[in-house]
């Protein structure tokens, strides 16, 4: 189709729209030359993330809803994700099997791959940048998909159920890598859902992102940038909607940094620039793996974003909230949420006990690396669902909005002049339990936004008017009453001490 043709359809469609819906049968007469109607499906396909078009069963094209998405709930669905869908799960195999064979699991490509995910996890846990060739990518994969496919939907479901997911997405995903938060966004979403998708990503995971990518719905739009964060200017494809007399977007919906921050030379800068890009209404979305490098430093772009004065400077939306106007954090915050463990995928399962190859435990730079475990023993097996998370908007919306009251609630800042005192408090819950006897007494990390200092409450007699401390899930808002608080000396850190004396509540979200 050439391009009169082509704005013959777009006029065509855009007066349609608004009528009836499009159907390929008819409007191919409106187009000059009359291109077959297989032809005007095609066309219109490509141009409906422009034309805010989906397609229908019957494959005709009408306009995407103005309503936001659903959450789990709202739809009937169990809210929480079981596992890597097979779908996904066979495409990853096949691409295993084009690369190596049938075989992949067992000899020199089951024990390269094995030394490929304990180099890329050697890097991770010392902070080392990680180069993604065609056979890391794949390891990546292999290991890590099934945990980034869930973590974004858990994200994703809290602000479906706060009204902030459109059915028409304008999504920005940098550092794509492999696809697990593409999938995990696209399967989230109802099929009615209008989805233009962008992901930048330079290096070889492109490659799997893009055969991932290939058949996730009709309404599914991808388009992979082959460019590094720093390089990529993210207003250049809401410019490029603007073609053909549209207006620009004001934004993007929903700009996504995936594990990827820990990987840039400046994280706090580059994130900076792309926030700038987000639709006034729209939210940028941080995740992290939940190791404490990569968790705190995905809490100190957090930081850096929040309090850059100006215009357009962002608020914390979820989970770590600031409850006090003019008070910034301080603290470590290693917080990160923990979700119910994925099925295993089959792929896991047969690297982990592929069959050793008679040099598996040579040519290792690193005697650590050697394949000397035994097969099965679940080394490379991860269905862990942890992730650290931020979520921040430029319209000063928060996820809970409330103020604490001066005279009823301390701030955490202020603990050093309540230690043996006991006070009212408001905070977040921001960590499952962190104890690992069942003997000992509950531990959670808790912040108010204000504290300079880590501060955790202690859980030491549980009875039904403090118990949603325990209760609570993460993120939760949370007042005290009547807390003690003490300061833990052999963990530079202040303790709130819940006894039968404290009243815990927890603060409703509204609907």
């Amino acid at each position: 189709m050439d391009e009169t043709q082509r704005s013959d359809l777009r006029d065509t469609a855009r007066y349609l729209r608004s009528v009836r819906p499009i159907d390929p049968e008819e409007v191919f007469e409106y187009v000059e030359g009359q291109p077959h109607p297989a032809v005007v499906t095609q066309e219109l396909r490509a141009l409906a993330p422009d034309l805010g078009l989906v397609e229908t069963d019957d494959r005709t094209f009408v306009p995407v809803s103005g309503e936001p998405v659903p959450a789990w709930r709202a739809r009937g669905v169990d809210e929480r994700v079981t596992a890597l869908p097979d779908a996904h799960a066979t495409r990853l195999e096949d691409l295993l099997v084009e690369r190596y064979g049938a075989g992949w699991p067992d000899g020199e490509s089951g024990d390269r791959l094995r030394r490929r995910l304990r180099e890329v996890k050697e890097h991770y846990l010392h902070g080392g940048a990680v180069e993604y060739d065609d056979e890391t990518a794949l390891a990546y994969a292999v290991y890590h998909l099934p945990g980034y496919y869930a973590s974004v939907q858990y994200v994703l479901d809290d602000l479906a159920k706060a009204d902030l997911l459109g059915h028409h997405l304008r999504v920005l995903d940098v550092g794509a890598g492999v696809g697990g938060p593409a999938l995990g966004l696209a399967d989230y979403l109802p099929d009615e859902a209008l989805l233009d998708y962008h992901a930048v990503e330079p290096a070889a995971a492109a490659d799997v992102l893009e055969s991932l990518l290939g058949d996730l719905g009709r309404n599914v739009h991808p388009t992979v940038h082959r460019e590094t964060a720093e390089a990529f200017d993210p207003a250049a494809p809401l410019d490029d909607a603007a073609v053909g007399g549209d207006d620009a977007p004001a934004g993007w919906d929903l700009i996504l940094f995936s594990n990827v921050l820990s990987e840039l030379e400046d994280p706090s800068g580059t994130a900076r620039r792309y926030l700038d890009a987000l639709a006034p209404d729209g939210s940028f979305l941080a995740l992290a793996p939940a190791d404490r490098n990569t968790a705190l430093g995905l809490r100190g772009v957090e930081r850096a974003l929040a309090d850059h004065s100006g215009e357009d400077a962002a608020t914390v939306w979820a989970p770590t909230l600031r409850l006090w106007p003019d008070a910034a954090p301080a603290d470590t915050c290693w917080s990160f949420d923990v979700r119910p463990d994925l099925e295993v995928p089959g792929f896991q399962r047969s690297l982990d006990r592929g069959e050793r190859g008679p040099d598996a435990g040579e040519a290792t730079a690193d005697p650590a690396a050697a394949d000397d475990r035994a097969p099965g023993d679940g080394e490379f097996v991860n269905v862990d669902v942890q992730f650290s998370y931020s979520v921040l908007r430029r319209d000063g919306r928060q996820a809970i909005d409330f103020q604490p009251a001066h005279d009823r609630f301390a701030r955490l800042a202020d603990s050093e002049a309540h230690v043996t005192d006991r006070v009212n408090v408001a905070a977040v819950k921001l960590s499952h339990d962190l104890t690992e006897s069942p003997d000992a007494n509950p531990l959670f990390r808790i912040g108010d936004g204000s504290q300079t200092t880590d501060h955790f409450a202690v859980l030491v007699d549980e009875d039904s008017l403090n118990a949603p401390l325990r209760e609570a899930d993460y993120g939760d808002l949370l007042t005290f009453e009547r807390v003690l608080v003490l300061w833990n000396d052999d963990e530079r850190a202040y303790n709130l001490v819940v006894d039968e004396a404290v009243v815990v509540e927890s603060v409703p979200v509204p609907p």
